[in-house]
């Protein structure tokens, strides 16, 4: 039982609806899609819906949809600003939501408290509240495959195996000075106490994200030993062209897995190589997963993609996982549920079930796609190992293994802060696990 929180009342603002297939509501899977195809940040936004839509998309014309229902996704479009994806979720959340995928940690906070008291999941893939990943404090919410500070430990633990380790190292942290910039901090400075390392920090304001001379100058002037980079938008190819002209060595410059993406290193070319960055998912069309997006969805006209050679890019590929792992806990919640028209308690069941296995991931065409996602009524964030990646000057390679995370460090954290956020609020909700 989970009692319910006041709300305020908001004003409705829709954007326009994508459906595939003219069923009724009856006989939808129904997923709402919090996208920004508008605003500044508008060149990661748009495809990540267009891997998010187009997955669905293929799965509703190869296999008739999931458990014999078709998904339909409808795009509101919240131009990555808080309270338009608030609207957002008040305006769709009676239409049978099973989950919802914000795509920003602003709006992700805002949506967190929601969740319990509307029975609607929330998902936010890699990003959000990394407190969340404590599923007995947060049991409507979810980031699989990793949280961001578990991201960071694994970038931390990297950096510790080069060069004679990160003791006594000098760390940069360049980042974007709102909520997602500010996440991982906690976890960085606890980590450069117990790792022997000093951390310097570049932040970087929303307007300040192309002119970033003040902060290049006084990277130049700190001489950092690495620089870690917590970027998104046009604030990453700025970063970047800054490095190179005072000739940071780029491949001592590592991004998270928003500060790598083709539309951050194509405005660059050449000047950025040897750039790295995490990732969590592979890029690429080299996988029978994508090539039946191909020859389902895009070869026949129905993905709103206005480049095909930008199918299998980097955040193209990201909603397109991002669509897997929602695919998967539907399925999962269809078998444990017994019923094939599923609702939001029934998807928070799936999703906490998640088992995306080596073995899985083969069978639905995505062998080495990604990680093995795990999750639990624990773990709500599967425990995802990330791997880097590094610009050639013309495209993105693969460079590592898969970097597991600290979770021996991490994961004590995490429940501090998940026990901070719920301090002040005495009716939260919590779950016991086993």
């Amino acid at each position: 039982m989970f009692k319910k929180l006041t709300m305020g009342t908001v004003a409705v603002a829709m954007a326009a609806t994508l459906q595939v297939g003219a069923v009724s509501a009856q006989e939808t899977l129904y997923v709402p899609s919090l996208s920004y195809r508008t605003g500044p940040y508008a060149g990661g936004g748009t495809p990540i819906a267009n891997g998010f839509n187009d997955y669905f998309a293929m799965l509703n014309a190869r296999d008739g949809g999931i458990g014999g229902l078709k998904v339909v996704v409808e795009e509101c479009e919240t131009g990555y600003n808080s309270q338009k994806g608030v609207e957002c979720y008040e305006a769709t959340k009676g239409k049978g939501a099973l989950v919802y995928n914000p795509y920003s940690t602003g709006i992700t906070l805002q949506l967190i408290p929601k969740a319990p008291v509307d029975k609607i999941p929330v998902l936010s893939m890699g990003y959000g509240l990394s407190a969340a990943a404590i599923g007995e404090t947060f049991p409507w919410t979810f980031n699989y495959p990793a949280t961001y500070w578990s991201q960071m430990s694994s970038i931390l633990r990297f950096i510790d195996s080069q060069d004679g380790g990160i003791k006594g190292k000098k760390i940069g942290y360049i980042y974007l000075d709102v909520g997602y910039g500010k996440e991982p901090i906690p976890l960085l400075d606890k980590m450069a106490e117990t790792m022997g390392f000093e951390v310097v920090k570049f932040p970087v304001a929303g307007k300040e994200m192309q002119a970033q001379s003040s902060q290049w100058l006084n990277v130049r002037k700190e001489k950092p030993d690495w620089m870690i980079m917590w970027g998104w938008g046009a604030m990453n190819s700025t970063a970047i062209k800054e490095a190179a002209k005072i000739r940071y060595p780029m491949d001592r410059f590592i991004g998270n897995w928003w500060s790598g993406a083709n539309a951050d290193l194509d405005p660059v070319g050449a000047a950025g190589k040897g750039y790295r960055s995490a990732n969590m998912a592979a890029s690429g069309t080299d996988f029978p997963a994508l090539q039946d997006v191909i020859k389902y969805v895009i070869e026949p006209g129905n993905s709103q993609i206005d480049d095909a050679s930008k199918v299998g890019d980097v955040l193209y590929n990201r909603g397109l996982f991002n669509a897997v792992v929602v695919a998967e806990a539907i399925a999962t919640a269809q078998k444990m549920s017994g019923k094939a028209n599923i609702d939001g308690s029934d998807m928070r069941m799936g999703l906490e079930m998640m088992d995306l296995s080596d073995a899985r991931l083969a069978e639905i065409g995505l062998a080495g796609f990604t990680s093995p996602i795990k999750g639990s009524c624990k773990d709500h964030a599967g425990g995802g190992s990330i791997f880097l990646q590094q610009w050639d000057g013309e495209n993105w390679v693969r460079t590592s293994d898969l970097i597991a995370p600290n979770t021996a460090v991490v994961r004590p954290l995490l429940e501090a802060a998940a026990a901070k956020y719920i301090a002040d609020k005495p009716e939260w909700q919590t779950q016991t696990c086993n």
